[in-house]
């Protein structure tokens, strides 16, 4: 298999940028990018761009890409628009390695961005209400909800302000595992604590604040046993990356040694099954097939970036990705195994609880921290000695899971 390698990487700040365009977040995360590669946009091949909201929140419908990457100089080349809810822009890594292993192109380039911050608020909410099957939104929620049951939450705890639906669906989540494993509120609170702590080294992070499992705990109730500092904000931003293959990255002539090599990117669809078969999550056969692929097990991963829209989804990602043992990511998590400077890293950025999550740029969000990682220059959040480094992503849900799960897998050369 053709040898795959990303060559530069960049990103925005993650915010509320209501002073600027998503063609202009475009513009910053891409030109970051390409010279971080050495390369310029007539060394691309083919983009791929992903998004999820431009259409529904800016009216930019069916031709995002082009119209993004025409104004900083792409023309001519194949820009394909990609979405796959929160996973959309791994969707367009996985795309584009998919294009250099083909040999349509030896060098390509992945682009994620949403612009997510309107002033209407009820349709910003609106916009997460497709990520599942619209034909069937009633049985949807009743089977979601259906798994938190026997948790009663205490009084005080259900916010009377207007959230998206989902974070029902994230409490329902929560509520499953406490009961089946026993994971207590404090616990989530931990992980919580713990990205915050870490986003406070991340400049750009969408929030840098630090707290404590107290404070977490007492912040104001979103829906039990979630709280406001435990769930991902709304963010804008823009990320991207530039793959290349080792033809491509010899013809940019650049510092191969910054490269990081693409060990194995796998995308996989869920499948239908109870929420007691944990075990058969989509995230959980993901990780198998992209450990196998990779040629590595669990125990040589350094760093890891996971989807965390809720503190819970940490707790239930690192379990998948077989860094612990099924009902023991609480646990460990408390006990500090996943901060900085403990055994594995887990969301050194902060995750997106603290660095943001605009939908349809925070895959690669992730992978530019990896990268960052794996290079040596992430500053006072460095993981010590990184070498290999896991990234997962999901996007929205059918039955009890998501409805795509991606795992991506980067070594250092």
């Amino acid at each position: 298999m053709t040898d795959v390698f990303i060559a530069g990487v960049g990103m925005t700040k993650f915010g509320r940028h209501l002073d600027k365009s998503y063609k202009e977040l475009t513009a910053e995360a891409v030109q970051m990018a390409l010279a971080d590669a050495g390369a310029g946009t007539a060394d691309v091949g083919e983009a791929f761009f992903a998004s999820c909201v431009i259409g529904f929140l800016q009216d930019q419908h069916m031709i995002p890409g082009q119209v993004a990457l025409r104004a900083i100089g792409f023309e001519g080349i194949p820009i394909f628009n990609v979405e796959s809810a929160c996973a959309s822009a791994t969707s367009s890594m996985y795309l584009a390695a998919q294009a250099i292993r083909a040999g349509s192109c030896d060098i390509a380039i992945a682009v994620g961005t949403e612009k997510m911050n309107i002033d209407d608020k009820a349709k910003m909410f609106a916009a997460f209400d497709s990520a599942w099957d619209v034909t069937t939104v009633e049985a949807n929620r009743d089977e979601l909800l259906k798994m938190g049951e026997g948790i009663n939450p205490p009084e005080g705890s259900q916010s009377d302000r207007p959230y998206s639906m989902f974070m029902d669906v994230y409490a329902a989540f929560c509520r499953q595992h406490m009961k089946t494993f026993g994971t207590t509120q404090r616990q989530i609170a931990a992980v919580a604590a713990k990205n915050h702590s870490h986003s406070v080294h991340n400049p750009l992070a969408q929030y840098q604040n630090p707290y404590t499992v107290d404070e977490i705990l007492a912040a104001p109730p979103i829906t039990y046993p979630l709280t406001l500092p435990m769930c991902a904000p709304i963010s804008d931003g823009s990320a991207a990356a530039v793959l290349c293959s080792a033809e491509g990255l010899k013809r940019l002539g650049g510092d191969s040694a910054r490269a990081v090599r693409l060990l194995s990117s796998v995308f996989r669809s869920g499948t239908s099954r109870s929420a007691a078969e944990y075990q058969n999550h989509v995230t959980a056969l993901a990780a198998a097939t992209a450990y196998e692929q990779a040629g590595i097990s669990p125990a040589d991963v350094d760093v890891v970036e996971v989807h965390d829209a809720t503190a819970m989804g940490e707790i239930i990602q690192v379990e998948n990705l077989q860094l612990v043992p099924f009902g023991e990511g609480g646990p460990v998590a408390e006990r500090g195994d996943f901060t900085i400077g403990g055994r594995v890293p887990v969301n050194p950025s902060g995750g997106l609880e603290s660095k943001g999550h605009p939908i349809g740029a925070t895959g690669l969000g992730q992978i530019f921290e990896l990268v960052t990682q794996l290079r040596g220059e992430a500053g006072a959040r460095q993981v010590e000695g990184a070498r290999v480094a896991v990234q997962e992503n999901g996007g929205g849900i059918i039955g009890t899971e998501e409805a795509t799960a991606a795992i991506s897998i980067l070594a250092k050369q």
